[in-house]
């Protein structure tokens, strides 16, 4: 980072002063760094090969090959919405922040928690499917394992807690590793399209665009019977589930230099480089499959079917290690951005024992508090979900379809406000990543009428009590934020209480070894 010089550093620490906090965390991350701690969350090689039988047995061919870039594209529309936002107001918990300053206490709180349990619960689906990749590749072959729950929960303290710790050392390691992570991707992407590709029997290329139906039976019962146009719909839930976590660069802006800049890059160019190369991965996978009904017919095992029919023992194992490190990794810089979710919510007195969860280490310059926490609510989550069903679904799997609901309102939420406090008071400064009003204003409109299909899609069944556990949770948060929040809550510093602020962040810098902008 030698371009780096010290008038960017005051400037970036300026920024943050200016909207009342201290330089706390430690800069050392790069603009690639901020990109691929996204990048790595958003991993096509975890949520793309964990999830593919939501295409394959669905839609079929036409589900990858005209399915993920529309998918695709409606995540891209969430990026581009908060990468105009988060170049105005580059904090950790950037979301919890745009919802307070674009709209008030309360949409900044409903923000906060809507991210919180999202990414607290995606952490845990994350390594959940880690697990069941480790087990399909290695546990049950090489080493004898059965799935069982105390395997489960063994395994995710194991990966969890060795994210956590990598964590706890500071943001450079995190750094170092979530840029190694960004390259692996992208060769472990590439080298499954090679294999894919000279494993694949022909070339059909027409199945990429060949619509079918295989709900119910033929498709073994990923989606109850349905009409095509609907599994097709359904379909895009792959691509949208995969293309999320890109609110990390947000999260964690107030370590990267050149924030205003580097942050709104991050999160655009994760997002699109995932879609390039998910599509080229995930294309030549469905070229590989020899026949697309007998691939439907496997559900969920459709990838280590394909492998192990078409891709030669030593290719597929090697294969094989490459996409679990990278889910290792995708995990890695999921416990990131919880933690300085945590962390921003704390320090504003969001949180119970906010006090020790907003506390950042001197010798680490981390949260090491938010981040045990963030993990071990994760691994309880997996834990406690996994031991109770509903008809013949686990509320495990309901929980996870509410969480992504959940994620995309946090992301909705500050989007839809910016559209009504553009060039108002509120909202009357732009950063340097600027799309402009009639741009910006187009994407948040069609934010919110994908947040419409989003929710409408993440409640179908065999998710339909995802409906009603978010209604629940809307109740809860109502009940709590009138019953107590609402006179105690008092949000981030606006205004005449940032001046006020000053002797606290010199404090605080302080103790942490910072020199600020002094």
């Amino acid at each position: 980072m030698s371009d780096y010089t010290e008038l960017d550093r005051k400037q970036d620490v300026h920024i943050l002063h200016s909207m009342g906090y201290a330089q706390e965390l430690e800069r050392r991350m790069s603009s690639f760094s901020n990109f691929a701690v996204s990048f790595s969350i958003i991993c096509i090689l975890s949520g793309g090969i964990n999830s593919l039988a939501q295409a394959t047995s669905g839609a079929g061919g036409a589900a990858i090959g005209i399915g993920w870039p529309l998918g695709c594209f409606i995540s891209l529309v969430f990026a581009v919405a908060m990468a105009q936002i988060s170049s105005a107001y580059p904090t950790a918990g950037g979301l919890y922040h745009w919802g307070s300053i674009l709209g008030n206490r309360f949409t900044g709180w409903l923000t906060a928690w809507f991210n919180l349990l999202g990414l607290v619960t995606v952490l845990g689906a994350i390594n959940v499917g880690t697990y069941y990749f480790f087990m399909g590749s290695f546990g049950t072959t090489y080493l004898g394992l059965t799935d069982t729950i105390t395997v489960r929960i063994v395994f995710l303290v194991i990966i969890t807690g060795a994210q956590a710790l990598v964590n706890h050392m500071g943001i450079g390691l995190t750094a170092k590793l979530t840029d190694f992570s960004g390259y692996l991707i992208f060769a472990t992407a590439i080298a499954l399209a090679v294999v894919c590709l000279l494993a694949a029997p022909s070339y059909e290329f027409g199945r990429l665009f060949t619509f079918a139906n295989y709900s119910g039976e033929a498709g073994g019962n990923v989606w109850p019977s349905n009409s095509g146009v609907w599994v097709f719909l359904l379909g895009l839930l792959l691509p949208i589930y995969t293309i999320t976590g890109y609110d990390a660069s947000a999260h964690t802006s107030e370590e990267t230099v050149k924030a205003a800049h580097s942050v709104p890059r991050g999160m655009v160019s994760s997002v699109l480089w995932s879609a390039l190369f998910g599509y080229i991965m995930l294309c030549a996978f469905v070229l590989m499959l020899p026949n697309m009904d007998d691939a439907a017919k496997q559900g969920w095992n459709v990838f280590f079917w394909a492998m192990d029919s078409q891709v030669n023992p030593i290719v597929k194992d090697i294969i094989y290690l490459a996409i679990f490190v990278s889910q290792w990794l995708c995990g890695l810089a999921t416990v990131t951005s919880v933690s300085r979710m945590i962390f921003a919510f704390s320090r504003d007195g969001g949180l119970p024992a906010s006090k020790a969860l907003s506390k950042v280490s001197p010798q680490y310059r981390t949260p090491v508090a938010a981040i045990w926490t963030g993990s071990i609510l994760s691994v309880l989550f997996v834990w406690g979900s996994s031991l109770v069903t509903i008809g013949e679904t686990p509320v495990y799997t309901i929980v996870v379809s509410c969480t992504v609901i959940f994620l995309f309102f946090s992301f909705a939420i500050p989007i839809t406000l910016g559209l009504f406090a553009w060039g108002t008071s509120k909202w009357d400064k732009m950063g340097p990543w600027n799309l402009g009003e009639g741009v910006f204003k187009l994407f948040a409109v069609l934010t919110i009428i994908a947040m419409v299909l989003i929710f409408i899609l993440g409640i179908q069944p065999p998710n339909e009590w995802a409906l009603y556990i978010t209604v629940g949770f809307l109740v809860v948060t109502g009940i709590v934020w009138f019953g107590f929040e609402s006179r105690r809550f008092k949000g981030p510093p606006i205004g005449a209480e940032v001046a006020k602020r000053q002797a606290e962040i010199a404090a605080a810098e302080a103790a942490v070894g910072e020199s600020g902008e002094r």
